[in-house]
């Protein structure tokens, strides 16, 4: 029993009905917390600095030199840049944007991203977290009905870091022919559900287009949107982000191409709605720079949500690749040394993914202890090693460290 003193203007039988309201109100709100996490903090809200001028920018020599060999002789198409803080130290592009119709490549032409579109769709799915309308801990099947009985264990977290267990597209047969057939997001959706779990969610991690497509209906069951829809006004607009969204093949867009055995081909037919919520955007070499610059300061996400994305939420027991330690990962985004995979080596971690999809081969990575970020995009899915290897000199460059002159095998 609570001993109320009988005070002027506190009658102790309002005084107990105070404190029993005020003590349901705190039971209510801890009950609540059990059923949902309350909110995270919101990401910051104070501006990001002004958007550099978009102007050839060569003060990295070695770079320099490595990109106009490589650029004169055709062994490297597309475009690099490489930031530290607020300062672009390199922005060059290289060869034809199109070459059927003659038109060269621009500091601000358009690629297509394939797979480091991942990124925005994890950052869609945590931004509706902050906003307290979803968790990661949630069962897919929240939200995706009817669902199929092997998804019961599915939570969001698992589609997020490739560790669901459900098939991937092209681990499936007929890829050939979806490989080129036009699909809605609700015809995929139905499509992952045909397949049995290829492990039990959680326990092995293996890379995955399907996930974030069920990403994607995801957001766009909770939103009532278009995941491209949501997207832009979520992020590019807010984020000035004009040169960026969904690959739907217009003409300021650069062709892709392949080295085929017949010589170099256009490889038109992208066909992007079969990895609408995994690889269908494109972007520009500084709006992906403004991307990194809102994403990893924290004008993006929480703190809480921030960190969950560059967790590692593989297994422990995941093996290493090929002999070396495997790479971290998060939620639409990796981390690891990736400079240990040059000569020089060097040893800072970086945040980073890459995207290959119909002529298309691209590398973006971030190292976060220097705050710097290098960006190559290139419109020939036949350059893996010269884009990994410019990424590499750009970063190694920016960070003082011995410029890399080979990938390491």
């Amino acid at each position: 029993m609570f001993n109320v003193p009988r005070r002027a203007g506190n009658h102790p039988r309002l005084a107990l009905a105070i404190l029993s309201v005020l003590f349901l109100a705190v039971v209510g709100l801890v009950g609540w917390s059990l059923i949902r996490p309350a909110p995270s903090p919101e990401a910051r809200s104070e501006p990001l600095p002004p958007r550099p001028p978009v102007e050839v920018v060569e003060t990295l020599p070695g770079l320099k030199g490595q990109l106009d060999h490589w650029g004169a002789t055709g062994q490297f198409t597309g475009g690099v840049l490489v930031a530290k803080g607020d300062q672009v130290l390199f922005r060059q592009v290289y060869g034809p944007a199109n070459r059927e119709e003659g038109r060269a490549m621009a500091l601000n032409t358009r690629f297509r991203l394939a797979s480091i579109s991942k990124q925005f769709t994890a950052a869609a799915i945590l931004r509706l977290q902050d906003e307290g309308r979803l968790s990661v801990d949630d069962p897919v099947c929240q939200y995706i009905q009817p669902c199929p009985a092997a998804w019961q264990p599915i939570r969001l977290r698992h589609l997020l870091s490739h560790t669901s267990g459900i098939p991937d597209l092209m681990a499936r047969p007929g890829w050939g022919v979806r490989r080129v057939t036009p699909a809605t997001p609700a015809e995929l959706t139905e499509d992952s559900k045909r397949f049995g779990l290829q492990f039990e969610p959680g326990t092995k991690v293996r890379y995955n287009n399907a996930g974030f497509n069920l990403l994607g209906a995801v957001v766009e069951e909770i939103t009532g949107m278009g995941l491209h829809d949501y997207l832009r006004q979520a992020f590019f607009d807010p984020l000035g982000m004009a040169d960026t969204g969904y690959d739907d093949g217009g003409p300021d867009m650069a062709m892709g191409y392949a080295n085929l055995v017949g010589g170099i081909a256009p490889q038109p037919k992208a066909n992007v709605s079969i990895v609408y919520a995994a690889g269908a955007l494109y972007s520009t070499l500084d709006d992906l720079l403004i991307w990194e610059r809102a994403l990893h300061r924290g004008h993006v996400l929480s703190e809480t949500s921030y960190r969950q994305m560059i967790a590692d939420h593989a297994p422990d027991d995941t093996p290493d690749e090929r002999g070396k330690p495997r790479r971290l990962w998060g939620y639409g985004i990796y981390e690891k040394a990736l400079g240990r995979q040059v000569q020089p080596a060097f040893d800072d971690n970086q945040i980073f993914h890459t995207g290959s999809w119909s002529g298309f081969r691209n590398l973006m990575t971030y190292q976060p202890d220097q705050d710097v970020t290098v960006i190559v995009l290139s419109n020939n899915y036949h350059q893996r090693e010269a884009v990994f290897l410019l990424s590499q000199q750009g970063m190694a460059e920016a960070l003082g460290r011995d410029f890399p002159t080979v990938v390491a095998r």
